[in-house]
């Protein structure tokens, strides 16, 4: 016992990379908080302003269901979150409801789970299992047949779950449940109304060609049946046609609105509007005071109230076009209608708030929204209960969320960073001043001049700085704060590096069609651009999965030009109605966001250029001679480069003898397989000229075990490799296998075996020039399932996987990750230059592989390993695991030569090995993310600074985080602790000491010279 203490210890103390003090947090690392994109799909779901008595004080909250399957309360007056709570990826929310101080949601497949919350803190008050998620009912959409209603008393909630059952809930107890005796029926409900004598379940029932209306009433104490009844009616259309309001049913059949009225006895007659036709049914919210919004042909709106049953036009939207509508209730109870009317070309939208129980119109004003910066507006909602009447809070096609007040923008929330595509770090240049005019480039002389001692009347303030600097030994450390200040501020200037390279340009793309350039020193969004086609106004671009490509590095940069700035490309997808795809490159300026083409200006959207009309299969960035070239190869495997011109045609084709890609190919069985590719060339004779195309042909195939799918293809992380090889104790030397055509390949059961007991996941090491396999592991299925994650860089592989298979003592379930070096030859001291050789030799398989697996506690999402600029630095592995945390691990830690069962050697302390322990140490000390909840990571990347020492990790998922590690310690900067002003009191001190000897040593010189 006391050897595995003693052993724990060492390890912890050797793989020590010092963990940052909590005096750093914020400093070094920044942390934005999401919750995503408000899910407007439904009325269920979509965002809601709520008022309510909170701590003897009325408090006010904008409640909403997101797509990243959150259900959240942001404080309408800043944008800030007040709490969240994120649900697992299984658990989808289907619907929520508020009352009072309370919010409830049902999630799960047919509304497995029913929770309640405190809507003001998000105290937990309730959770629990309604039925189990697999007997749930799978719709579409995935809230019909689910609802909530609460009672008349405190903590009673009834709810529908499956479309058949519900449940009276009193506090935390089950009182009664009731499900719908006909199983095999086609009537399916979808919601409730609670009225002081009776419960109302409203359903469909399927017929011929459309859905009739059927109601049941329950006794809402026993939940007997008191009556049943099958309304004549005709609906087309079961998900929008259909409203439940204040103990009234509305209907929409063939264009006429109809209504019922809700009685113990379901004997009333239906009532309907006449001489008027409508398309649609809209539910503002005020189904209190039996109000609702109906749309005309020509998408004009009109209010109508429901008064004892009978319907009643109100307030005519006459002007037509596309509008959107709101409702809500002041604190006096009164309803107000919003219509924003509003047109994707226009600059500004119209808004105009009405009340029927008032004077009609309230207010209307115009409001400036900026659809260039944030697209379309895709939904609006109201808080007539405001301060400041006329609040709305607007969703954007491109994920932003916006808070106006009569026309005056308060706050912006990007929530499109909740599902980021693609991320790339981009190193800024050092401080460039941008001038006005045309810039220094075609300055003259005498302008020159004038600019020069324009800026001299800075250099005071430079030299009491350095002075000040210089005596006090404040210089930047490791530690510091990486955002930079202008100098001045009237100066306008470019992004600009800090002394260590800390601050970058971190490009990100989103899902909604939106590119923005973050400042990593504070998260702060430098600029933003929407991606367009410019050439199908209605299509949707989507980015694709880490696709960004720097064209053009700092190094590479044009510093005469106001333009001058590293470059980046993105590829994205053009997506319309039909079946059509098409791949666009769009190709801007890391600093800016400006067009490098050239082919959009900065005040409409970044427009594309169409590189094929197919959808792309690979895309990767060659680097020839200096030059970059991207390189796309579309499903027909037909090659497109950009740019294309003839200089990159003659690079390509220069390196198409060494290049081999290989592809995930859907086999006349449906398997996918892996084919290697290499590239030949053709020419084709176009009206113009004549014109060479590559394409690809098959060299090899790889087919996975019998009923298993390529699942994914890794390619290795690409760094400068500082060592050739590992001197051990005894001075014979591990030579590193460094093939650089090797990727990791993932194989998972097909879809027809995951019921099988042969159901396992693959994971192999394939040369892409040869097709052989150089490493592989059979890996066991979680439930079924491939979640193997994976890494790798150099000669090592990193890989973890969930094992539910044990034999005996010593073993166990649960999460495994397993290390994998790989060295030359069979035996130590064989070298076989392996970044030389070719794929076809003899030796390319004279490979020694290292490897050993650790207990990891817990599951991952995303794992990779930290970058420097030389290499030189061990490296880390840094996960993100389902705790919401991301951790580090040092090499030292994860070396897979430890010694097992005996201390180590005298020549194996040498190395810094220490005994094997299966189990990682789950050091809280190691959490780089401190105590921030980091949600859902899908990803990590990271990237070198200037320090060799540090490397910056990025992890976004439904946050975004990042920070930066020191793996080897900051061994190229001083430490903090070092007593700067002591060295310059001492240098100062030698230099006066010296200032006041040497005439004395002169003098004696001279003395000395007169009697020699």
């Amino acid at each position: 016992m006391h050897l595995h203490a003693i052993t724990l210890l060492s390890t912890l103390w050797l793989t020590s990379s010092f963990a940052l003090h909590e005096l750093d947090a914020g400093v070094v690392d920044w942390y934005k908080r999401s919750i995503g994109v408000p899910n407007t799909e439904t009325k269920y779901t979509s965002p809601t302003f709520h008022e309510a008595l909170a701590r003897n004080r009325n408090k006010n909250v904008l409640l909403t269901v997101t797509k990243s399957n959150v259900l959240a309360a942001l404080n309408p007056l800043n944008g800030s979150v007040e709490w969240r709570y994120v649900h697992e990826p299984q658990d989808n929310v289907v619907t929520f409801q508020k009352q009072g101080s309370v919010v409830a949601s049902l999630s799960g497949p047919g509304g497995a789970t029913l929770r309640s919350f405190n809507a003001f803190d998000g105290e937990m008050i309730l959770e629990r299992r309604l039925h189990a998620p697999d007997t749930g009912l799978l719709v579409q959409p995935n809230n019909l047949g689910t609802f909530i209603a609460f009672g008349k008393q405190d903590g009673e909630l009834y709810t529908l779950t499956n479309g058949r059952t519900v449940k009276f809930i009193n506090g935390s107890e089950n009182s009664w449940s009731w499900t719908s005796p006909k199983q095999g029926s086609q009537i399916l409900y979808s919601a409730i109304s609670v009225a002081d004598d009776a419960l109302y379940l409203v359903g469909l029932e399927s017929s011929f060609a459309s859905y009739m209306l059927h109601i049941t009433t329950l006794s809402p104490t026993t939940g007997q049946i008191l009556s049943s009844a099958t309304i004549p009616s005709s609906i087309s259309d079961g998900l929008n046609d259909l409203l439940v309001l204040q103990e009234v049913i509305i209907w929409l059949e063939n264009g006429v609105v109809k209504s019922f009225i809700l009685s113990p006895s379901l004997n009333e007659k239906v009532d309907q509007l006449k001489n008027a036709s409508f398309k649609k049914l809209l539910d503002v919210g005020l189904g209190s005071h039996g109000m609702f919004i109906v749309l005309k042909a020509d998408e004009s709106g009109q209010l109508v109230t429901c008064d004892n049953g009978k319907l009643v036009l109100n307030k005519d939207f006459e002007s037509p076009g596309k509008s959107f509508y709101a409702g809500g209730l002041d604190k006096d109870n009164r309803a107000y209608v919003t219509r924003l009317q509003w047109l994707p070309k226009s600059t500004a939208a119209v808004v105009q708030i009405f009340s029927p129980e008032l004077t009609g119109l309230v207010i209307e004003y115009s409001l400036a929204f900026d659809a260039r910066s944030h697209g379309m507006i895709s939904h609006v909602t109201m808080d007539p209960a405001a301060d400041v009447p006329g609040r709305l809070f607007l969703t954007t096609t491109t994920g932003a969320v916006q808070v106006w007040e009569q026309g005056e923008h308060i706050w912006t929330r990007e929530e499109g960073l909740s599902e980021l595509k693609a991320a790339k770090f981009v190193e800024l240049p050092e401080r460039i001043s941008v001038l006005g005019g045309e810039g220094r480039s075609q300055e003259g002389f005498v302008g020159r001049l004038l600019r020069e001692a324009k800026d001299a009347k800075d250099l005071p303030g430079f030299i009491i700085h350095f002075l000040t600097r210089f005596a006090t030994g404040s210089y930047e450390s490791a530690t510091s704060s990486a955002t930079v200040h202008p100098t001045s501020p009237s100066a306008s200037q470019l992004p600009f590096r800090d002394s260590f390279g800390f601050r970058q340009v971190l490009v990100v793309s989103t899902a909604y069609g939106k590119v923005y350039g973050i400042d990593t020193s504070n998260g702060d969004i430098l600029w933003s651009r929407i991606l367009g086609t410019g050439h199908e106004s209605e299509a949707k671009i989507v980015p694709l999965d880490n696709t960004f490509f720097v064209l053009k590095a700092v190094g590479d940069a044009d510093g005469n030009s106001l333009t001058a700035g590293p470059e980046i490309a993105l590829l994205a997808k053009s997506e319309t109605e039909s079946t059509f795809e098409s791949a666009l490159l769009f190709h801007l300026n890391a600093l800016t966001g400006q067009d490098a083409m050239r082919l959009s200006t900065s005040d409409e959207a970044l427009q594309g250029s169409l590189v094929s009309t197919e959808p792309i299969e690979d895309a990767y960035l060659l680097h020839v001679s200096g030059q970059k070239v991207v390189v796309l190869l579309d499903s027909q495997l037909k090659v497109h480069l950009y740019p294309d011109n003839v200089e990159t045609q003659k690079l390509f084709s220069a390196a198409t003898a060494a290049l081999s890609v290989p592809l995930r190919v859907t086999s006349s069985q449906g398997q996918r397989r892996l084919v290697g590719h290499q590239f030949s060339q053709r020419s084709s004779v176009t009206e113009t000229a004549s014109k060479v195309e590559y394409t690809a042909f098959p060299t090899w195939t790889l087919s996975p075990p019998e009923g298993h799918d390529i699942q994914a293809i890794i390619t290795p992380i690409r760094d400068p490799v500082a060592s050739l090889g590992k001197v051990l104790g005894n001075r014979t030397t591990l030579y590193k296998y460094l093939n650089p055509h090797a990727v990791v390949v993932l194989t998972a059961p097909h879809s027809s075996t995951l019921l099988t007991s042969n159901a396992h996941c693959g994971l192999y090491l394939v040369d892409s020039v040869k097709g052989n396999v150089i490493y592989e592991a059979t890996l066991p299925a979680e439930g079924h399932n491939c979640n193997v994650k994976a890494t790798f860089t150099e000669n090592w592989l990193v890989y973890h996987y969930y094992d539910d298979e044990y034999q005996g003592a010593g073993q166990t379930k649960g999460y495994k990750m397993v290390t994998v070096e790989l060295y030359e030859g069979k035996q130590v001291d064989e070298k076989t230059r392996s970044s030389e050789l070719s794929s076809y030799s003899e030796k390319a398989d004279e490979v020694t592989a290292y490897e050993q697996s650790f207990v990891y506690p817990h599951a991952i999402s995303a794992i990779t390993l930290t970058s420097t600029k030389f290499g030189i630095t061990s490296k880390d592995v840094v996960v993100a695991n389902a705790n919401g945390k991301i951790q580090s691990f040092s090499r030292r830690l994860l070396n897979p030569r430890r010694p097992i069962g005996r201390k180590p050697s005298s020549e194996e302390q040498e190395e810094q090995l220490v005994q094997y322990d299966p189990l990682l140490p789950d050091d809280p000390r190691k959490v780089i993310s401190h105590n921030y909840d980091v949600a859902h990571v899908r990803s990590i990347i990271t990237s070198a600074a200037l320090l060799e020492s540090t490397s910056l990790v990025f992890g976004f998922g439904l946050d975004l985080f990042l920070t930066r590690v020191a793996p080897s310690n900051t061994f190229d900067v001083l430490n903090e602790s070092f007593n700067k002003v002591q060295l310059v009191l001492t240098v100062m001190g030698l230099a006066a000491a010296i200032f006041f000897t040497r005439p004395m040593v002169r003098r004696k010189k001279l003395r000395e010279k007169w009697y020699y």
